[in-house]
């Protein structure tokens, strides 16, 4: 378990450091994780401890069509924001990369402002400008606004993995006559492709999971999973969500496991090249 060379005191420390790591984790996920055993609760009122274990609410979640209504409603904001700020996000990063880019740290800066600024903040800005365009309680209104939200977790994975890539690559490629498109798609983008798949990953998980800003710009027809799971809890506390909160935290450890596997084999891929 431990290196041979460490000393009594350095074998004492890691154990001290993962202990204290573990609770950290703990501290943080446990919270999270309390709502999975809720939605195999029987009972109606969401309360430790649990006297009857059943798949009352989620038979209850497959029954009723509103909820897979606003599912369909995420998937599709979801989908289309991640190919609109993987794209607008890929292009960030590229430019930002290359050298002669003039203003690098100030449009760094302004491409990380959602990240950064209230959420709240960016969805009063968003409801106001979109409404003067017509586009407040519309799909593309949605769409763009989620689509801004994810640009920066693209540009962040993306940059990240030009760090290592190497540009004498493109400037032997144009040397050889390739026009700067093609030399993207076949030279460029191949090397970069787990970046850009980990930050489309990461770019869907904040639309799918976001629902401040889509209080603001959804209508009837629009509602996301997050709102309607919102308005259950605050109009009446619908055990059904608890059901559909496991499924959620499901399907975000489920792409954020795939992001890991696609930055892993990127860390392979630059081994196997160096």
């Amino acid at each position: 378990m431990f290196d041979q060379s460490l000393t009594r005191f350095e074998r004492i420390s890691v154990t001290l450091t993962f202990a204290f790591s573990a609770l950290v984790i703990g501290f943080l996920v446990l919270p999270i994780l309390t709502i999975v055993p809720l939605s195999f609760n029987a009972d109606s009122i969401l309360a430790y401890p649990i006297k009857e274990w059943s798949l009352r609410w989620y038979r209850v979640l497959l029954d009723n069509p509103i909820w897979g209504t606003v599912l369909r409603n995420s998937l599709f904001i979801g989908f289309f924001a991640t190919i609109i700020s993987t794209v607008l996000g890929t292009l960030a990063a590229v430019g930002l990369n290359r050298r002669a880019c003039p203003g690098r740290g100030i449009i760094t800066a302004i491409l990380m402002l959602p990240m950064i600024v209230p959420v709240i903040i960016t969805a009063v800005a968003s409801y106001f400008f979109y409404s003067r365009l017509g586009l407040a309680n519309s799909y593309t209104g949605i769409i763009l606004a989620h689509a801004i939200l994810g640009a920066p977790f693209v540009v962040i994975t993306v940059a990240a993995t030009l760090e290592q890539f190497d540009n004498n690559q493109v400037r032997a490629a144009s040397s050889l006559g390739a026009k700067p498109l093609h030399t993207f798609f076949t030279v460029t983008m191949p090397q970069i492709a787990p970046g850009v798949v980990s930050g489309a990953l990461f770019a869907f998980v904040a639309s799918f999971d976001e629902v401040i800003v889509a209080m603001f710009l959804t209508g009837s027809e629009q509602i996301t999973l997050p709102r309607q799971m919102f308005a259950g809890i605050r109009e009446n506390l619908d055990p059904t969500i608890a059901a559909v909160a496991t499924i959620m935290i499901v399907v975000s450890l489920a792409i954020l496991m795939l992001a890991q596997v696609m930055a892993d084999r990127l860390r392979k891929r630059n081994a196997s090249n160096a």
